[in-house]
Formats: C-alpha cells, sequence, structure tokens
C-alpha cells in the first residue's frame, strides 16, 4: 500500500479499537445511555435503540465520498451509503469513534465533526435484522484518496449532493435507508462554518 498525505497506512478494521467493538450502547428516546449489548443482538428484530454515528467526507469542491457496502457485511449488504457508519463502543466519544472507521474502513485521516442527530428504524428484508439507531452524523472534508478495506467497502465513488439525492429517490433499494436523510443534515452543516 502506498502512503500518502491524509492517509493512515498499515490498518485495518480491527486496529485502533480501544474497547470491545462487538457492544452498543442501548439508550433511550432521549438518547440516554440504558445498558449495553451484543451488537447483533441489538439488531435483532424488533430491535434495541442503541447509538450509532454516520461520517460524511467532502471533497472541497463539495462532492461526498460514497462507499457501497462489501457484501460480506451483515446487514444491508452490497447497497451503497456514506462514506463510514458504525458504532461507538461503550463509553468512547463519537468523534473519537468516527475518526477510527473512517481509518479502519477508508485509510483517511480527515477530523470529523459533529453535526447533527437523526432517529431511524429500517428492517434488511434480506437477513432479517433491524435497525432501531439514534445516528450522530458527522462530516469531514478531504481531497486524498481513499484506501478502502475489502472487507468493510466494495466499491468507492465521488458523487454531487443533488445528483445523490435524486438517485436515492429514482433507486431507493440500491442505497441504504438512512442515507437520504442524514445526507440532507450532513450536507446543510457541512455549507454552514463550524459555530
Amino acid at each position: 500500500m502506498r502512503e500518502r498525505a491524509g492517509a493512515a497506512p498499515g490498518r485495518r478494521t480491527g486496529d485502533l479499537v480501544p474497547g470491545n467493538d462487538d457492544d452498543v450502547e442501548l439508550v433511550d428516546e432521549e438518547g440516554r445511555c440504558v445498558g449495553v449489548a451484543p451488537k447483533l443482538d441489538a439488531h435483532r428484530a424488533p430491535g434495541r435503540l442503541h447509538r450509532a454515528f454516520s461520517v460524511f467526507v467532502f471533497t472541497t469542491d463539495g462532492r461526498v465520498v460514497l462507499q457501497r457496502r462489501s457484501d460480506g457485511k451483515y446487514h444491508f449488504a452490497g447497497r451503497w451509503s456514506n462514506t463510514c457508519c458504525s458504532h461507538q463502543t461503550p463509553g468512547e466519544s463519537t468523534v473519537s469513534a468516527a475518526s477510527r472507521r473512517l481509518v479502519a474502513e477508508m485509510g483517511l485521516v480527515c477530523g470529523p465533526r459533529e453535526v447533527g442527530l437523526i432517529r431511524y428504524e429500517a428492517r434488511d428484508d434480506v437477513t432479517g435484522l433491524v435497525e432501531r439507531e439514534l445516528d450522530h452524523v458527522l462530516v469531514a472534508t478531504s481531497d486524498a484518496a481513499p484506501d478502502p478495506d475489502p472487507a468493510e467497502v466494495a466499491e468507492v465513488r465521488l458523487v454531487g449532493v443533488p445528483a445523490l439525492l435524486a438517485d436515492i429517490s429514482a433507486r431507493p433499494a440500491i442505497y441504504t435507508p438512512w442515507l437520504a436523510e442524514a445526507t440532507t443534515v450532513a450536507t446543510t452543516a457541512w455549507r454552514s462554518p463550524p459555530g
């Protein structure tokens, strides 16, 4: 693997994990922690509300970096999604978790900032697993070429936001169910200077 500015060489998914990456933080409707559960247990129907995050990396010309989730993902496999999404380990800050996963999944170091929160529920009809997430949305800017981990990411592409939102409307089945709402939050915040 070549080294380049903005990328982190020599990393893969298991690296840099501070706690148990198989546990998620359960939350109540107000976002207060109410416990911890194994990740797969939290996603079994009917699903348990838990904390997660979605990161959007924008290029300086305003395109967003998308990934197509690998076919080995435990849910919504093979679908196009935002740059990186995952779960905080219990007690881990959202920014720290997002930074860690950007390196692990995409080989990118780019300082994400949290800009919003969405709550959604979605069922994967292929696996029967259910997402019930309080999803922290983060944005970052980078023109570095991603170096994706093939165990996590099947493909990467850059796309303008209007074209992305139009394609989600036209072909929702090829995208993750949280992508449209999270894209709107991320794009609005990315265009605004940090407060």
